[in-house]
């Protein structure tokens, strides 16, 4: 099985750096052979002695009724490689100036022992703190079942080689397509006839001026608003009454004086720790205790009412409205003068006939093309090998219940709030008096549909069809 040629450019450079490594290697050998003595150089191993000649082994009889294979046919020869160019010879390294050697350095003289450091003194002991109130005993949490031991699982087994896949046959050659035909040229565009020059639009007739109108009466002064009664002032709130002041806090007792603090000691080695115990197991959780019930608020003290709100004045009635005098009459409207008439539109002339087109040659037969080879059967891929089940995971433990938590307190219910006094309700207003209808506004003069922008010649297409 030869190597692929993918294979042959990734290991032709691998080669070479090899190669040229080697070169490298052995060039700088020899150059630093002359500058340095090596003590440890290799000696060459003793030559082997002679070996001695093994005895002549006896021929075997022929075997008897075997039939003689035929001779396998002749290789075709490949072509001789063509020679690769060498690579060039490389450049010797500058011989390596030699170092002077380096000055010893002075013999450091022996440090002097320092002395011992003082005893400290003894503290004196030091004050008791003052007593902290008792913490209630936390109930002990329950143990939690265990948790059962998970199963080894089977080693999954190895992969199996996959065997290697067969070679692929060589695909047929394609036949070679026939050339193409030339295709006829294209006959000339004939030339158009010259269109006819448009003719000249009448000019647009001149519109009358507009009427003046005449200007409109001035409106009625409106008559001012009557001015509203004073508001009545808010009846003073009563004052709230005084809570009842909070217990002071006891004082601290006083933190006594700490001693001064002495020189500190040399320390001791530390012993080695010794082995820690197992962790003992945990107990089962007990039922929590209820909490003990909070004790009743203290009332609050009750609102004092407030003062009833005094009654509004009456609010004095609006005078009337002045009678707003008529609006005068608007003068017609004029008459509009009458739009003259347009003047017809010159008519089109008439469009010379195009040519007729000239007929495109007939396309050329192409030759048919030539059937494809078929290309061989593709080799079956080897079967793959039936995986191992996984086993089953186990079941995890039911969690244990957790105690029910005991019942809140009821609050204490709060005091009413006083009922509000009723709101005064407001005098009515008095209506006021209709506006007169104003007159209608006249009617525009209606203008006709697309007025003033009729067809100016951009509409006719005579002429143009084929």
């Amino acid at each position: 099985m030869r190597t692929p040629p993918r294979w042959r450019s990734v290991l032709a450079p691998a080669a070479m750096a090899a190669a040229l490594a080697a070169a490298a290697l052995g060039g700088t050998g020899a150059a630093h052979a002359d500058d340095h003595d090596a003590p440890h150089a290799a000696t060459p191993a003793p030559a082997h002695g002679p070996q001695p000649a093994h005895p002549a082994k006896p021929d075997h009889p022929a075997e008897p009724g075997r039939p003689q294979y035929p001779g396998k046919p002749d290789q075709p020869v490949h072509p001789a490689k063509p020679e690769q160019p060498g690579h060039p010879a490389k450049p010797e390294q500058p011989e390596q100036p030699v170092h002077p050697a380096k000055p010893e350095y002075p013999v450091h003289p022996d440090k002097p022992q320092y002395p011992g450091k003082p005893e400290r003194p003894v503290h004196p002991d030091k004050p008791a703190h003052p007593a902290k109130p008792v913490t209630p005993v936390t109930p002990v949490k329950p143990e939690y079942p265990a948790h059962p031991a998970k199963p080894v699982h089977p080693e999954k087994p190895a992969h199996p080689v996959t065997p290697e896949k067969p070679a692929y046959p060589a695909k047929p050659v394609k036949p070679e397509y026939p050339a193409k035909p030339a295709h006829p040229a294209t006959p000339a565009k004939p030339a158009y006839p010259a269109t006819p020059a448009k003719p000249e639009q009448p000019s647009k007739p001149a519109y009358p001026a507009k009427p003046v109108y005449p200007a409109k009466p001035a409106h009625p002064a409106t008559p001012a608003k009557p001015a509203y009664p004073a508001k009545p002032a808010y009846p003073a709130k009563p004052a709230k009454p005084e809570y009842p002041s909070k217990p002071a806090k006891p004082d601290y007792p006083a933190k006594p004086a700490y001693p001064a603090k002495p020189a500190k000691p040399e320390y001791p080695s530390k012993p080695a720790y010794p082995a820690k115990p197992a962790k003992p197991e945990q107990p089962s959780k007990p039922a929590y205790p209820a909490k003990p019930a909070k004790p009743d608020y203290p009332s609050k003290p009750a609102k004092p009412e407030l003062p009833a709100k005094p009654a509004y004045p009456a609010k004095p009635a609006k005078p009337d409205y002045p009678a707003k005098p008529a609006h005068p009459s608007k003068p017609a409207k004029p008459a509009y003068p009458a739009k003259p008439s347009k003047p017809d539109h010159p008519a089109k002339p008439a469009y010379p006939a195009k040519p007729a087109k000239p007929e495109q040659p007939s396309k050329p037969a192409y030759p048919a093309k030539p059937a494809k080879p078929a290309h061989p059967a593709k080799p079956d891929h080897p079967a793959k090998p039936a995986y191992p089940s996984k086993p089953a995971k186990p079941e995890h433990p039911s969690k244990p219940a957790y105690p029910s938590k005991p019942a809140k307190p009821e609050h204490p219910s709060k005091p009413a709030h006083p009922s509000k006094p009723v709101k005064p309700e407001h005098p009515s207003k008095p209506e006021h008096p209709s506006k007169p209808d104003h007159p209608s506004k006249p009617a525009k003069p209606s203008k006709g549909k697309h007025s003033g922008h009729e067809d100016k010649g951009h509409g006719g297409h005579e002429g143009h069809g084929d």
